[in-house]
């Protein structure tokens, strides 16, 4: 069934007391992480998939030549961008896994195969790129992936555990990682493990090998709880408490200095800010605003080019467009985008037009600009509708809002953080609608049961668009 959202009166519902996101988490696992990777293939509908684990979303011009080639032979040829920067190659043959693996060694992508599942490192995607100050985020990144992969201890983290490392302006300290790195106005750097606000300081130098040591300690807290815990927020209660004492002592351990943080607040300048005074401990984390679609200038004159890919999803030729424009390596984003940096100020409108009429989202007005689908069917035997195409047929409706996200099951695989619009299928041409909130809160409106049916599609895309619209309650 549609739940039509009525624009006006949303009811807000204690996050507490609303109906699970997704199928009720276990308190013990009873299984291995089968979460797909490079060389873990996973079965789907249209065949194997594959997830290629990028730290940072960094893809020099020949391993990006590398993927498309890939994605051109072996798979659909299309690449997919996920929520964690990464990219999967779908349509992949049975027996391709060999050839797959040789193309992503000869390329640099694969350089330890026990822990390329575990390489989740997603950072400030226009560090350094842009007219704001930074911390050299890509530095950390390629210390911390190092580190990860000659940590035998390290292997055994779950595929789905995630790094951020925020350059300070506050964009992927939100994504709800397991340990983050956050730099501070002073330089200095504030470790924080799952959702505390809370965090640890520590030297730039020191902050790769904290972040290692903070992973390093929540696998002995899980193996100690014997939940089987693969994300730090699912520690039970009485071991999550102890978890950032228990990395202080270990960063002890390892001669590393700390600091407490309570809260920490003192990021660097947003856009437009003005220096100041430093904010009190008890005022909010500022929340950095993913990068939009268009053109930025880069500290050394050139342009670097934001550009979103339509529900997430790439065809070989848009991509080799983006990497042929690029004069450095892409940075894939974890909002489903590429980041094209060094282009020469004179050609970058020219270039923006070439990836528009691709089909590339290149202007935050593009009807397109955050609207969201996992794969749906027919290549996910679990999902209930095609909601790629139930999202085109109603993105042109309007635009701006609320980022949309179109599930095909209530698992509601890739969804973004924050705020956004929930479209999940409940049947073939049934949809549930509701606005989801952050970790404090969350806002819900239902209307009139409808079927979608060709006569109503429009009613769908209506009332998407009045919840991208949906004003905020708490």
């Amino acid at each position: 069934m549609l739940a039509a959202m009525p624009p006006t009166s949303p009811t807000p519902v204690n996050r507490d007391e609303a109906p699970p996101r997704a199928a009720v988490r276990k308190s013990v696992r009873e299984r291995g992480d089968a979460c797909p990777g490079a060389l873990r293939l996973h079965a789907a509908d249209d065949g194997r998939l594959a997830r290629l684990r990028l730290p940072a979303g960094l893809l020099t011009p020949r391993q990006a030549e590398a993927l498309a080639d890939a994605a051109e032979r072996l798979g659909d040829g299309h690449l997919d961008l996920t929520s964690r920067g990464n990219v999967q190659l779908r349509g992949l043959g049975q027996s391709c896994g060999a050839e797959l693996a040789e193309r992503l060694h000869e390329a640099g992508l694969l350089p330890s195969e026990t822990h390329e599942r575990i390489r989740n490192i997603v950072a400030s995607p226009l560090a350094g790129l842009d007219q704001l100050p930074s911390a050299d985020v890509q530095l950390w990144a390629r210390e911390l992936d190092g580190l990860l992969c000659a940590s035998a201890r390290a292997a055994a983290l779950s595929g789905r555990f995630l790094f951020a490392l925020d350059d300070g302006r506050g964009d992927v300290a939100t994504l709800g990682a397991d340990v983050t790195l956050l730099a501070r106005r002073d330089g200095s750097v504030v470790v924080r493990t799952g959702a505390n606000r809370s965090g640890l300081r520590v030297t730039p130098e020191n902050a790769p090998r904290a972040a290692l040591l903070a992973a390093e300690t929540f696998l002995t807290l899980a193996e100690a709880s014997g939940s089987g815990a693969w994300r730090v927020r699912e520690l039970p209660a009485e071991h999550g408490r102890g978890l950032e004492a228990a990395v202080r002592a270990g960063l002890a351990d390892a001669g590393i200095a700390t600091e407490y943080v309570a809260e920490a607040s003192e990021l660097a300048p947003g856009p437009g800010s003005e220096p100041g005074p430093e904010p009190e401990a008890s005022k909010p984390d500022p929340e950095g605003e993913p990068p939009l679609p268009g053109p930025v200038l880069s500290p050394d004159g050139t342009v670097a080019l934001s550009v979103h890919a339509r529900l997430g999803r790439l065809s070989v030729a848009q991509w080799r467009l983006l990497a042929t424009a690029a004069n450095g390596p892409l940075r894939v984003t974890p909002w489903r985008g590429v980041i094209v940096p060094g282009v020469a100020p004179a050609a970058a409108g020219a270039v923006l037009d070439r990836l528009r009429t691709a089909g590339l989202i290149t202007a935050p007005g593009s009807p397109w600009h955050g609207v969201g689908a996992c794969t749906g069917r027919p290549g996910c035997a679990k999902a209930l509708a095609d909601v790629r195409s139930d999202a085109a047929a109603a993105v042109s409706r309007g635009s701006g809002g609320l980022p949309v996200y179109w599930s095909g099951c209530a698992r509601r695989c890739g969804h973004p953080q924050g705020r956004w619009v929930d479209v999940v299928a409940t049947g073939e041409g049934r949809y549930d609608i509701s606005v989801q909130g952050d970790a404090r809160s969350i806002t819900t409106t239902t209307g009139p049961e409808l079927e979608l049916k060709p006569e109503l599609e429009l009613e769908l895309a209506d009332a998407v668009a009045a919840a991208r619209t949906t004003p905020l309650t708490r």
